[in-house]
């Protein structure tokens, strides 16, 4: 395993600033926190009037964890046919290797 030192990153995250200490790239770090931030901001932009930010982060948290999990499942529906369509392959060039 591969430990890299760990990086220590100011980010901005819905107007309050944060340091982050982690073993991954500042950019990496950057590009997450703006992430989040950009969730953060479509949902305030969504809700009728303004709310806590803690509420704001929740329902920001949410929706981050739909796209994870509709991500999941459709990696998941993707590895299924793969291994369908490769032992059909299989399947195939064993009954070809057989005839031979």
């Amino acid at each position: 395993m591969d430990i890299k030192k760990d990086n220590y990153v100011k980010v901005n995250i819905h107007g309050q600033e944060y340091t982050v200490k982690a073993q991954a790239d500042a950019d990496y770090i950057k590009n997450v926190a703006r992430y989040v931030n950009e969730k953060m901001d479509e949902v305030e932009k969504s809700l009728p009037n303004k709310q806590a930010s803690i509420r704001v982060a929740i329902l920001a948290a949410m929706n981050i964890t739909d796209e994870l999990f509709a991500t999941n499942l459709s990696k998941n529906k993707l590895q299924k046919s793969l291994q369908a369509k490769s032992g059909l392959l299989v399947n195939q060039i064993e009954k070809e290797l057989r005839i031979q």
